[in-house]
């Protein structure tokens, strides 16, 4: 018996050592085979476990390791380098605590052990990484949790839990590609990974795919009927979508009272959806523009392109309202932005539309000047002009303040002045395509607003003002 204990045990040794060559030559597979075989052989030698363990890590598998390294201590409890991999496997697997335990375990049996402090400083390290990250997180400070996991993960690279912490907070950052290339990551890994499902539904939801994301948070609860943040997320997306569905269909009714209702709530079931509440800020805007409520429209959709500066439909949706209420510089500045993004013809024709209607705001508004709507007919305009003429003429206001005097002029020359245009078809033709009046002889500087004032009422003497008591004049025709 004692001769069989002794050949296995020689046996075991030659694997060991074959285990060794091939761990040197990195070729770890073939190295874990041996020691797999030594052990076989000699399962009460903590060695074998130990460098199983040590081959183990360099393949990454950390919890296969910590089992290995774990017996090696439990068949040799002074075995320092035993205790040195089992904590650095709880400390790759982000058990940080744990870790700590099995280095100070190592510094016991070896004080003066470097490794040993090294790893001691680096598991407390990840302790305070783990702290400083869970009060961010509560003040959604998102940034500086990525930032804090990215140096726990630096000691802690097999951590799921770190791992789909980042990814959270990158997707809550709006980083969606990152965010789902970690998660698909630990789902290559495990597939049933919860955590990891949630956040791949997290990032589907927040980019809009309501759907999608509802099927990855059910997938997420079969696997982890209890995961608090899938069922809130879940519930969220569903009802999400209902509301948006529900507001678009009263909206294609004509309900618009209803649709605004409809969308005002969805906007309250979740701050954090950035792209699916900057639709529903552009959606209730249009209903808004159809209300003919303008400046709450332009306010939607501000609120809209706050929330996803290339969200194209809200600028023109906004540039649009802006035209309606004549402000054509802020419409200019909407459309210059959706040029600028989607170089299309109609977007280039909206766009010189707009510069249009800026350039025809600087000049006079002879329709406001007359008082008269731009569809005014020729009869309108004329009596327009009679009214205005009559009610600026200076003779009217020969008894007033020089300072009303002025003013009053300046008014009769404005009211002669948009007659001009607006009685000529050609000129106002002109005017109204936003053509330059002072081309082909249209000097406005150079006529006489008397002239067309006497013109108008019949020439030379063809009436006088007179006053009929203090502060009252009527006029006579000659």
């Amino acid at each position: 018996m004692w001769k069989l204990l002794r050949g296995h045990s020689r046996k075991a040794e030659s694997f060991k050592e074959q285990g060794n060559a091939y761990y040197a030559k990195k070729d770890y597979n073939e190295a874990y085979n041996y020691y797999t075989k030594a052990i076989d052989m000699c399962p009460k030698n903590a060695s074998y476990y130990g460098n199983r363990a040590a081959t183990l890590m360099m393949l990454g598998r950390f919890r296969e390791a910590l089992a290995d390294a774990q017996q090696s201590v439990r068949l040799d409890d002074s075995f320092v380098r035993g205790h040195l991999r089992e904590g650095k496997c709880h400390l790759s697997l982000g058990n940080a605590m744990a870790a700590c335990r099995s280095f100070q375990r190592a510094l016991e049996l070896d004080h003066k052990n470097a490794q040993a402090q090294q790893e001691f400083k680096n598991a407390n390290a990840v302790i305070e990484y783990e702290k400083i990250a869970e009060s961010d997180f509560e003040k959604r400070d998102f940034r500086k949790v990525v930032f804090c996991m990215d140096r726990a993960l630096e000691f802690a690279p097999a951590c799921h839990r770190f791992k789909i912490l980042k990814a959270e907070c990158l997707a809550m950052l709006g980083r969606y590609p990152e965010a789902q290339s970690v998660a698909s990551d630990i789902l290559r890994m495990d597939s049933t990974n919860a955590d990891a499902l949630y956040v791949r539904g997290l990032c589907l939801y927040y980019e809009d795919c309501i759907e999608k994301a509802v099927q990855f948070f059910v997938q997420a609860l079969r696997m982890a009927p209890d995961h608090e943040k899938a069922c809130v997320a879940c519930r969220n997306a569903k009802a999400l979508k209902a509301k948006k569905e529900d507001g678009n269909k009263a909206f294609k009714e004509g309900n618009y009272k209803l649709a605004y209702e409809l969308y005002t709530e969805a906007l309250g079931i979740d701050p954090n959806n950035i792209k699916t509440n900057a639709k529903l800020y552009c959606n209730r805007g249009t209903v808004n523009s159809k209300l003919r409520k303008l400046d709450d429209a332009i306010e939607d959709c501000t609120s809209a392109v706050k929330l996803d500066d290339t969200y194209v439909k809200a600028y023109l949706r906004r540039a649009q309202c802006y035209m309606d209420t004549e402000q054509y510089e802020e419409a200019v500045r909407d459309y210059e932005k959706v040029y600028q993004t989607e170089k299309t013809k109609e977007h280039k024709q909206l766009l010189k539309n707009a510069q249009l209607e800026l350039k025809k705001s600087k000049r006079k508004d002879y329709y406001k000047i007359l008082g008269v709507d731009k569809n005014a007919s020729e009869d309108e305009i004329k009596k327009a002009y009679r009214k205005r003429a009559l009610m600026h003429h200076p003779d009217r206001h020969s008894g007033a303040s020089a300072e009303v005097q002025k003013e009053e002029e300046k008014k009769f020359k404005e009211v002669g002045e948009a007659f001009t245009i607006l009685s000529d078809p050609k000129k106002k033709t002109r005017y109204d395509s936003g053509q330059d009046l002072d081309e082909e002889g249209m000097n406005m500087g150079d006529f006489d607003a008397n002239n067309i004032f006497k013109a108008f009422f019949g020439g030379p003497g063809g009436f006088s003002f007179e006053a009929s008591g203090p502060g009252n004049f009527f006029f006579q025709f000659g």
